[in-house]
């Protein structure tokens, strides 16, 4: 569907400041809100929000309905009395501009069992009839997710397809006897996703409030190693036998890497997920609802055709495209759920069977800037090439920033800019950027709050292909400023992006 003209800021929730070493739902994440307000966004998007495994990747998470308990933020914990300011005496110093993964998990995982602790014995009546509402309207998918991970701790981390047989296939009776043993753990994975939702759900109460929609990441793919797949092996191609990935996904060789991008997630059986008239994925559009405004559907081109990797292959040169049924799964989204609010990530190797996909429903596509330079007048992510109908971004989570991405490309790109330019401005090339995009017909514009900052390439939030060092970039909040809100709100004025009641 299109969007009215309108701009705003893309930031996952981990980049917040926070004394606790990762970003979290707390203040900090109020104060952005009153940022976006002050700036005249109407939208935050934000990364999968997601339970992330090895690698920390918002992409790669343990369920596709779950919430990230490592948001939670300890201090909201204190307000309803389940911690105390003395269980904060003995934190490290954890680094102010990156997110320590090996240090904030232990420590934050501490945090949150020892408040589910105080749950147990000293919740009010009101909070055990809300944790008890959330247990039976998520139960769905939140039964199978704390088994899940109940059963992972068990095994010391390991994958469910290295179980023992009877629990890799989910034997009835083997489920019962780990049920059973397991109460206190699966307890406390129901604990962490209620105080997720709960505090997510006052987050966006707030954003909303304040005329700020918040834009949540779907990606089109599930980890191997996550409760979907678990739970529901049919809908995935995964070898009955092993429980390994038959067909991996991915893409081919591409801008972002010359051996394309090996994913590793069994791509779907569509055929199995056709006879059950899309249920998991209906449900899966129902809880991802539950807590954004707006769906950014990542790999859209998966929907019309994807590329599946033999088993054994180490990287994704040798797949080969299947044909996927996205007229009939979105047709049926529609029928069931109304029309819905979602951009297309149609970047990569497009066609035009993915383009009618796409119009067919009225999706807006994505058009990226540092893509426009590379090549001739005809290319479609040129300003004056964009329809109406898309969103613009200077640059994904994927990109280097726009002022890294000026200072290392190519003198062929750069020349092409500085000619569409005309100039740089005394504001830096990070400010030009941001200018033309909310100045294109695009009816959304998204900047990624690095842009706004003007930071370089020690910013960047993630390296396609590259399992570690990624998803740790955070900011200081001394850095939103007013004059930075008030930068951003003239030009989004100015280019016609403004609320309408500003």
């Amino acid at each position: 569907m299109p969007f009215p003209r309108s701009s705003g800021i893309l930031l996952h929730p981990t980049c917040f400041p926070s004394r606790f070493g990762i970003g979290d739902l707390g203040d900090k994440a109020y104060h952005f809100i009153d940022f976006l307000k002050d700036s005249y966004q109407q939208y935050w998007q934000v990364l999968p929000l997601g339970p992330t495994g090895y690698g920390n990747s918002p992409y790669m998470c343990y369920s596709a309905m779950a919430g990230n308990h490592l948001l939670i933020s300890p201090d909201k914990l204190v307000n309803e009395g389940l911690l105390s300011e003395e269980d904060f005496a003995n934190l490290p110093e954890f680094p102010a501009d990156k997110v320590d993964f090996e240090r904030v998990i232990p420590i934050k995982t501490n945090l949150l069992k020892k408040a589910c602790e105080n749950f147990k014995h000293h919740a009010t009546a009101i909070q055990r009839k809300a944790f008890h509402t959330f247990c039976n309207t998520r139960g769905y998918w939140l039964n199978n997710y704390a088994l899940f991970m109940a059963l992972k701790d068990a095994h010391n981390g390991a994958s469910w397809y290295t179980w023992e047989l009877e629990l890799a296939k989910r034997e009835p009776t083997a489920l019962a006897r780990m049920e059973h043993e397991l109460t206190q753990e699966i307890f406390y994975y129901k604990f962490i996703q209620y105080e997720f939702f709960r505090q997510w759900s006052e987050l966006k109460n707030y954003a909303n409030q304040n005329g700020v929609d918040i834009i949540g990441d779907i990606p089109i793919y599930v980890a191997h190693d996550s409760a979907d797949v678990w739970a529901n092996p049919e809908f995935f191609a995964v070898d009955e036998e092993t429980g390994a990935a038959a067909l991996m996904a991915g893409v081919p060789p591409d801008y972002f890497s010359a051996t394309g991008q090996l994913w590793g997630n069994p791509v779907y059986n569509w055929e199995e997920l056709q006879k059950q008239d899309f249920k998991w994925w209906v449900e899966r559009f129902e809880a991802m609802l539950d807590y954004v405004d707006i769906i950014r559907i990542d790999h859209f081109r998966g929907f019309e055709a994807y590329w599946a990797v033999p088993q054994g292959e180490e990287t994704a040169i040798n797949g080969e495209w299947i044909k996927a049924p996205g007229g009939e799964f979105f047709a049926v989204i529609k029928q069931k759920l109304g029309k819905l609010p979602i951009l297309a990530e149609d970047l990569g190797i497009i066609t035009e069977e993915v383009e009618a996909l796409r119009d067919r429903f009225e999706f807006p596509g994505m058009k990226v800037l540092q893509f426009a330079f590379g090549s001739d007048p005809g290319n479609p992510f040129l300003p004056f090439n964009y329809p109406r109908n898309a969103v613009v971004y200077t640059g994904t989570h994927d990109n280097d920033t726009s002022l890294g991405w000026f200072n290392t490309t190519n003198d062929y790109e750069k020349q092409n800019l500085l000619l569409y330019l005309g100039n740089i401005s005394p504001d830096g090339i990070n400010w030009d950027l941001i200018r033309l995009a909310l100045s294109s017909v695009a009816n959304q514009a998204i900047i990624p709050l690095q842009d706004v900052l003007g930071l370089g390439t020690q910013a960047r939030m993630n390296y396609p292909s590259t399992a570690e060092g990624n998803w740790e970039w955070r900011y200081q909040q001394e850095v939103l400023t007013k004059e930075l809100s008030d930068r951003l709100k003239i030009l989004t004025n100015l280019y016609g992006r403004a609320p309408i009641s500003s």
